[in-house]
Order: structure tokens, then sequence, then C-alpha cells
């Protein structure tokens, strides 16, 4: 497969993904999360402002740390999907800062952390059933500083096929 198609690929994944969670969380339609950007190593959402808004007619907080939240969720769903592996994930802890309002329209791109490895991730996973890795999230500001940042340690659980309802 040449690297074009991998991307195409690649990038219906991503949006097959973002399609799955608007219809299933309905606080991501209600904020018009769309995809941005995917390619294995960052995937960005984008979110509107007029439904995202505050009191005082910027980004609301809480959808920029849902946002947030959700790119992490994401690109670590994205890399298990591509494995072919069916687990559960969640975001187990995190930590967020707003640096500076935003008055547009906003994104936010995930990226692993610094120390973070999917090889050490994706062993744990087939030696333990569980792992989990630290993705760090930013939202660009209008001067592309930082307008908001989320640390965040998301666990993915495999799924028990076995196991009888």
């Amino acid at each position: 497969m040449s690297t074009t198609d991998h991307n195409i690929l690649a990038s219906d994944q991503a949006r097959r993904l973002i399609q799955f969670i608007r219809s299933e969380i309905p606080l991501a339609k209600a904020m018009d999360l769309q995809l941005g950007a995917y390619d294995g190593d960052m995937l960005s959402l984008r979110a509107p402002l007029p439904p995202n808004v505050n009191d005082k007619g910027c980004a609301f907080g809480g959808s920029l740390v849902s946002l947030m939240t959700l790119s992490g969720w994401a690109l670590v769903e994205m890399a298990l999907r591509r494995q072919g592996l069916d687990c559960d994930v969640f975001v187990a802890e995190s930590g967020v800062r707003y640096l500076a309002p935003l008055w547009q329209d906003f994104c936010s791109e995930a990226r692993l952390a610094e120390e973070a490895s999917w090889i050490t991730f994706f062993a744990t996973l087939a030696a333990r059933g569980r792992a989990r890795i630290n993705v760090e999230c930013v939202v660009p500001g209008a001067d592309a500083q930082p307008a908001a940042t989320l640390s965040a340690r998301f666990v993915a659980k495999r799924r028990d096929r076995t196991a009888t309802a």
C-alpha cells in the first residue's frame, strides 16, 4: 500500500470514528465537533464558536476541555483500531490549563506525550489486557500560543469477547 493510499485509509477511518463520536456522545453533536486532521501521530478536532460560547462571548471552558479530552481519546482509539484491537478507552486522569480566551472557532491537537510510546503501550496491552498512555492536547490561540492545554492519561482495556451477558 502506498503512503497516499495509507493516508486516505487513515483519514477515512478517522472520519468514521468522528461520526461514531457524534452519534454516541450527544455533547459532541451539540458542540458540532468535526475532524480537523489525522496523520497517525496527531489528531485534531474542530468546533465552531457559536454552540460553544459562554456568557462573555468567548469559548466556554467546558467546551475547550471537552474538545481536548475527545481529541486525546480519539487519538488512542484510532491507534487501537488501526491495530485491529477492540478495547474500551477511557480517560483516567487529566489536568487542564486555560491560558487565554478564544473569540473564534477553535481546534484541539492531540499527540502522545514526549515520554509516551505506542510500542510500550501495545506490548503492555498484549501482556496484561490493559495499558495506559499519556497524551498532550493543545488548543492554539489566535496568536499561535496555546489558549488551553490538557495533559491526560488514557487507559485501554481489552474487551472480553467470551463473557456472557
